[in-house]
Formats: C-alpha cells, sequence, structure tokens
C-alpha cells in the first residue's frame, strides 16, 4: 500500500485542503490521470447517478410476482446504474418451508434481500431463489473490480442487526477495500473529495443505512450524510412536491464546510410497468428542475432514484439521459 494526498474542496467556501489517504496497489499517474479523464474535477457531491429502488426485486435474479425493476442487479449495473436500494432481512431457517416446498426452500439462516416478512408470500415479500445480502454485494463488487472508473452506492432499507450486517459484508471478497469511510477523507470538515480522487484512492463503494448503529462498519447513517425527499409520488402518480423525507433534516440544509448528498426518489406506491413508463420521461425532468432543485436549495440531485429504469415516456428523456444531463449542467 502506498499513501497519495487527495485533495477536497469546502462545499460552503470552495476552498481546499489535503488528506493523507491509502490508496490500493497498481494505482498511480496513470491511474489517476485516467480518473480525472472521466470525472474531471468535480467533488463527489456534485455528481448524479442513476439509482433503482428495490434494485433486488427484478424478474432476473429471482421469480419475483411483483417487482421494481426488469432486470438483474448486474444488469442494472452494466447498463449504467449505479445506486441501488437493497431490503435487508434476517431469514431463520424453517424445516417446514423445506418440506413443503419439496426441497426447493432449504436455505440456511442468513441476511437475505426481502420485501417484507422472509417467509409469508412467496414472489411479494420474498423470492425464490432466495437472494443473499453477500451474494448480491459480491455481485457489486465484481462489478467494480472490472469497471476501475466507476463507483457504486449502496442504500439498505434495514432491518438486521449490526452483527448480522457485518458477518454478512464480511464474507464478501473484496468489499473491505473499496469502501469508502467519510471521516477518513475528513468529510464532515473539509466536504467530500473529488471523485477522481476517491476512483485514484480505490474507495469506489459507499453503503448508507437508515440505521445508525453500523457506522463502525463504513456503514453510513443516511439521516447523517444525505437529504432526502419523501418517496412516494402517489397512487396516481400526481404528488410531484418535493418535500423532505425527515421533518428535522430540510432538503436545502446548510451545515459549515460540508454539503450532504441528495437522493431524489420518483416512485409510486404500487410499481407497474405502465406507471413507470409514465413517470420516467418528462415528469422526472420537469420535477427535478421545477420542484426538487428548488426545494434542495437550487441544487441538483445526487441520487435519482426509479422504478423500472429503462422505461420512459417516448419524449426522448429517460432516466439515464436525464442524469446525463444533469451532469452535463455545470
Amino acid at each position: 500500500m502506498g499513501a497519495a494526498t487527495a485533495s477536497t474542496a469546502s462545499a460552503a467556501g470552495g476552498t481546499t485542503s489535503t488528506v493523507s489517504v491509502s490508496v490500493s496497489a497498481g494505482t498511480g499517474a496513470g491511474a489517476s490521470d485516467a480518473a480525472t479523464a472521466r470525472w474531471g474535477d468535480r467533488r463527489l457531491d456534485e455528481v448524479a447517478f442513476l439509482t433503482t429502488h428495490n434494485a433486488f426485486t427484478n424478474y432476473e435474479d429471482s421469480r419475483w410476482s411483483s417487482a421494481n425493476q426488469a432486470e438483474s442487479v448486474r444488469a442494472q449495473l452494466d447498463n449504467g446504474v449505479r445506486g441501488l436500494s437493497l431490503d435487508t432481512h434476517w431469514y431463520e431457517r424453517s424445516t417446514w418451508l423445506c418440506i413443503i416446498s419439496f426441497g426447493s426452500d432449504c436455505y440456511p439462516s442468513d441476511v437475505y434481500l426481502c420485501h417484507g416478512d422472509c417467509k409469508t408470500f412467496a414472489g411479494a415479500t420474498y423470492a425464490l431463489p432466495r437472494q443473499s445480502f453477500h451474494g448480491t454485494m459480491q455481485t457489486v463488487v465484481d462489478f467494480l473490480a472490472t469497471h476501475p472508473q466507476e463507483v457504486v452506492t449502496v442504500f439498505l432499507e434495514d432491518y438486521v442487526s449490526a452483527e448480522q450486517l457485518r458477518q454478512s459484508l464480511g464474507r464478501v471478497n473484496g468489499l473491505s477495500e473499496l469502501l469508502l469511510q467519510p471521516d477518513a477523507w475528513g468529510v464532515r470538515q473539509h466536504g467530500w473529495p473529488k471523485v477522481a480522487d476517491l476512483v485514484t484512492a480505490g474507495k469506489r463503494l459507499l453503503i448508507f443505512s437508515d440505521r445508525s448503529d453500523r457506522e463502525h462498519l463504513g456503514v453510513m447513517y443516511d439521516k447523517s450524510w444525505t437529504v432526502s425527499n419523501y418517496w412516494s409520488l402517489g397512487d396516481l402518480g400526481n404528488d410531484l412536491a418535493c418535500v423532505s423525507r425527515w421533518s428535522d433534516v430540510p432538503l436545502d440544509r446548510q451545515e459549515p464546510g460540508f454539503r450532504r448528498l441528495f437522493t431524489m426518489s420518483h416512485h409510486r406506491n404500487v410499481p407497474t410497468v405502465l406507471t413507470a413508463a409514465l413517470d420516467n420521461g418528462t415528469k422526472l425532468r420537469n420535477r427535478i428542475a421545477d420542484q426538487c432543485r428548488t426545494a434542495a436549495g437550487g441544487r441538483n440531485p445526487n441520487f435519482v432514484s426509479v422504478d423500472f429504469h429503462r422505461l420512459s415516456d417516448g419524449s426522448g428523456h429517460t432516466p439515464a439521459s436525464i442524469v446525463a444531463e444533469l451532469n452535463a449542467s455545470p
């Protein structure tokens, strides 16, 4: 391991300071130049990422009857998604389910990705084959290993204990080397670093949780590091107001030297292919411009979270193109 000096810019004043960070073996001037060519001088809080809501409920990784995405997690990553929302639950091995499923549901106790109780309704609250959390995170790490310029963020709706999460993360080969721990970069004091510096240092994976007792694992508490709008567009998709998810953390929150990352959710209570197509084009683009940017104090979202991310309304605007437009803006 070598050392590098990464410049970080203050979100409030634009001044820079230096933070000494570890750089993975194999990085150097060439890697730094490639990262700068890919990301320029933009800090993490100045970049937008396409994000998938309930990325694990898809038609390819498991047999979900009600899904939020069409593609597997790996295919989502291959097609430009850089943020994934996952629900973690503890599943206690059930001999009864193993018997009545004629051997198709004989899984060990572990952290799995479920959309509710992991034993209630097959296809709705869980699906077969069961999707382990560590297996999905291994997919993310394997993707990053073959795409050395990319950064991925995982958002956890977290229903497991810190110890259960620790054991699961500990089984993911290569994860710890990639994990960004903001305190090591002085983020709270100096603001988010440049993306190119994170890439050069090999710190290309961020994990957020809605639980506060796991920052010692390198899993950030989202309410401490982000602002986020209330997630639902409503049943009819007409609730376009951008209001904070947390009453005590407004979207335009200001803190000295530090700017939180802005997560924008844009999806309905119940996902369908038809409604996602209606919501994911002009409506999304206009909502960012007319509601969410204003509500957040004039800034763009960093994470744009949608259902069925490949679908759109035929306007020529897709979630991916909208995110690209955000990244092209000054």
